[in-house]
């Protein structure tokens, strides 16, 4: 196999990737696979500068031992790593990526119609996973929607509101919070099959747009499950504690070990809508 090693210190090896031992399975570690590579935008927070891990990765990695929970392995390398052999070595999967990757058709349909149906198995998207197979059909059904412009840029300061703090990848949160990061928008949205979790509060974000902006959501997917953050554009986001431990959160959603519901909210996103509209036409006056 034609992998890369990827470790915590940092160093681009040519080698075998590192599969999650049987001895972080047998203490119960979720294998974790996070897949960075970048065919379209690449960016800061997942590229990798002089042969070193970029801060998503090297955040994830230290997050893991940190926490104990789980390891992770990096790879921007689809093509080798995103097949079904190799997903027989891990319990989750992380996209942070953009565009049309060279996976596989078998082996993206046996991931989204086999492996990631499987008890115990999640996947985790953030910020530009949903910049990822824009025209595939099957992946954003999976992932929740398709990226559609961002109004709210990097620099932005936005606020935010939890309609779910008691998700436990929302308790770190609180009800609502301020953040700077890159908000998207969505076509393909589909707020009939998923759970919404938090939400731009549009009254006190600029700009105002007439409708609902998810920020994260949450889905089950036969016996896995799916969990979705936007956050995650700017390379600062990945220190931030509570971002931190919204990420240890849904890990533990995933593996079991904090139960939550996530029957889908329709009608939350149709007063979310309301309510944006109504902002909107403040701002215009």
């Amino acid at each position: 196999m034609s992998f890369r090693l990827m470790t915590a210190c940092c160093l681009l090896v040519c080698s075998v990737l590192a599969f999650s031992s049987h001895a972080d399975a047998a203490e119960g570690k979720t294998r974790v696979l996070m897949l960075t590579q970048s065919k379209g935008y690449t960016h800061g927070s997942v590229k990798r500068q002089n042969e070193k891990l970029a801060p998503a990765e090297i955040a994830m990695i230290q997050l893991g031992k940190q926490s104990g929970l789980f390891t992770v392995d990096c790879t921007q390398d689809a093509a080798a790593d995103f097949t079904k052999e190799n997903l027989q070595n891990y319990d989750l999967v992380m996209f942070y990526t953009t565009g049309m990757l060279p996976i596989k058709e078998e082996d993206m349909q046996y991931f989204l119609n086999d492996w990631l149906k499987q008890k115990g198995h999640g996947f985790i998207g953030f910020h530009s996973a949903t910049d990822t197979y824009k025209s595939y059909e099957p992946y954003w059904d999976m992932v929740g929607g398709s990226f559609n412009g961002h109004p709210w840029t990097a620099g932005n300061t936005v606020t935010i509101t939890v309609h779910n703090p008691d998700f436990p990848a929302m308790k770190p949160f609180g009800k609502e919070f301020q953040i700077k990061d890159e908000i998207y928008q969505y076509k393909n949205w589909q707020p009939e099959k998923v759970h919404v979790l938090m939400s731009l509060n549009m009254a006190k974000c600029s700009p105002r747009k007439p409708y609902q902006v998810p920020v994260a959501w949450a889905k089950e997917w036969g016996e896995g499950k799916v969990f979705v953050n936007n956050l995650g554009h700017n390379p600062q986001t990945w220190a931030n504690p509570q971002f931190q431990e919204s990420v240890i959160g849904a890990i533990k959603w995933i593996r079991g070990d904090a139960p939550a519901a996530v029957p889908v909210n329709p009608e939350l996103s149709k007063k979310e809508d309301e309510k944006a509209a109504a902002a909107a036409k403040t701002e215009s006056k």
